[in-house]
């Protein structure tokens, strides 16, 4: 089943599958998959119909914020995946502040529909946003996952997991915080430092 899930870029034609896919609750208390990128002022501000403006407009403006996946017709997975100057929380992070010089790419969020969960389709989502990047130039990606000695539920572990993203290709390279390693994977062509 996870095999037959095809991902596709978020341009605008995609807008109404994103919309159906984060359901009235904008995947999670209204964030719209926004709290990365506006300051928390901004995102609390924006909570439900504002957040969701913004990520409409991103999608209709040809930016392709990430990637979704189908199941036939049916939108179950999202991976939202910019370059890592896209991500304001990033640059305020002191624990996810850059390894280095090189250009990034990031993974800021996944979002799977409930009756997809724990099935891969995690590692699935993150390898099509790898592909998604590597098409835009991207030479690296990084994932920002959520480690945790304890089981979370699952709308608590939006950024993934480690094991998702080993399993797709990534290895830690940096861990400031015992709950947020900083995994990349190279693109082929690009180089780690």
């Amino acid at each position: 089943m996870i095999d037959e899930i095809v991902f596709r870029a978020a341009k605008s034609a995609a807008w109404p599958a994103l919309e159906t896919l984060f359901g009235d609750r904008g995947a999670c208390g209204g964030c719209w998959c926004m709290a990365w990128r506006l300051t928390r002022k901004e995102w609390i501000a924006g909570k439900g119909e504002g957040n969701k403006r913004m990520l409409e407009n991103l999608v209709i403006s040809g930016r392709q914020p990430g990637v979704i996946g189908f199941d036939g017709d049916e939108p179950v997975a999202w991976c939202a995946v910019a370059p890592r100057s896209e991500y304001s929380f990033l640059s305020r992070s002191r624990v996810l502040k850059p390894v280095d010089d090189e250009p990034v790419w990031s993974i800021s969020c996944l979002f799977i529909r409930k009756d997809h969960r724990r099935q891969g389709l995690s590692t699935r989502a993150i390898q099509a946003a790898v592909e998604f990047a590597a098409a835009h130039g991207a030479r690296i990606v990084e994932g920002y996952p959520t480690a945790s000695a304890k089981s979370q539920p699952d709308p608590f572990v939006w950024t993934g997991t480690p094991s998702a993203f080993a399993k797709a290709g990534f290895e830690e390279v940096a861990r400031r915080s015992a709950t947020r390693p900083i995994m990349r994977r190279v693109v082929a062509g690009g180089s780690a430092h």
